[in-house]
Formats: C-alpha cells, structure tokens, sequence
C-alpha cells in the first residue's frame, strides 16, 4: 500500500515537472561571436597625433538576453602578438618587454562582473558594465557604456573603455615619458554575435 502511494506521488510530481517545463521559456544560449565582422582596436596620442591599432586575433563568450541582463556573462580575451599598428617594425617594436612584453603576457583579458540598463536610456539599448581587465599581468576593475542593437539575426555590442597606459606598465623606462606617447589610452570593441 505504502510502495502504490509513494509511486502515485512521484508520478503525480513528474508530471507537475512535466508541465511546468512545458510552459517556461528555454534558457538561452550562449551567442556565438562573428569575427570576421567584429573587430577590437586601440586609439591612442603619439606626440599629440590620433593613432589607431588593432589586434587581429581575439575571441569572446556572451551569454546576453536583453530580457535578463543581470544573468550575462561576457568575457573577451586578446592575443597580444596580433597587435597591428600597420608596420611590421612598429609591431615587432611594441611587443618587446617595455611595451606589451609579449613573450611573457601573450594575452589581455577582459572578463564582466555585472551588467546593468542604463538609467534614462530606451530598454534593451545600453548598458553600464563592470568587470576585471588584466593586462601584462596586472588586474584593475573597470566600467564603460555598453550600447547594444539588432541587425537581422544578429546582436551587435559596441563599448568603449579608456584606461592608462602605465597603469599596465605599458611602456617602461625612457617610455614612461607621457610627451611621446599620451598616457591615455580607448580601446573600442565591436562584437557582432548571432
């Protein structure tokens, strides 16, 4: 009698189970970056002049839904040896031990600790984010705005982070000297994910 009891309940449970997933949305997966169409560039002053960058090799993991954005997880990690400044001598110049010191910190990360909706802006639109940034070995917390927008089947996010140099030991030395090279420094991202 116990064992017929404890069997209706069970099934009785399951069921329950059963219907209640029918009826909640499936969880979401993780969005799949397109790289050829997304791109991370640097800005930066040298001797007052607008220079950009890029780092041609990158990858990252969003786990975004507008409707939920306190549950996104977000994360981008940089290969530094694909650093492109547009001239094979100035890019085999950065990379040495006073700069980026590649051959000991071959990748940059970034890795968000919250997402949040801008207060004031249209929903699903933008975004304040937080995270950790490790460059050369060295961890700050960052934040920067996040704009967030569709195009077809895609969700396209555009953020824009300013830091400085020589918090990351970038530029070691005689290079430490802001005249040069400004201490200031965007790094702007482009991540089309479908």
């Amino acid at each position: 009698m116990m064992s017929t009891r404890l069997l209706f309940r069970n099934t009785v449970f399951c069921a329950g189970l059963m219907a209640m997933s029918a009826t909640m949305p499936a969880l979401a997966a993780p969005l799949k970056p397109d790289l050829a169409k997304s791109n991370v560039t640097i800005v930066f002053k040298q001797m007052n002049v607008p220079v950009e960058a890029k780092f041609k090799q990158f990858n990252a993991v969003i786990d975004f839904n507008s409707a939920q954005p306190e549950t996104a997880k977000a994360s981008v990690e940089i290969a530094i040896p694909s650093f492109d400044l547009g001239d094979p001598e100035y890019n085999k110049e950065v990379l040495k031990k006073e700069w980026f010191n590649a051959q000991q910190f071959a990748k940059a990360t970034f890795v968000a600790s919250s997402i949040k909706p801008t207060a004031g802006a249209p929903a699903g639109s933008k975004y304040d984010v937080a995270g950790k940034l490790t460059i050369k070995g060295k961890t700050t917390d960052v934040r920067f705005p996040l704009s967030v927008k569709k195009e077809g089947s895609a969700q396209v996010f555009d953020g824009t982070l300013p830091i400085k140099r020589l918090t990351y030991n970038i530029g070691e030395g005689e290079w430490q000297d802001t005249s040069m090279v400004a201490d200031e420094i965007t790094i702007k991202f482009h991540l089309v994910a479908n």
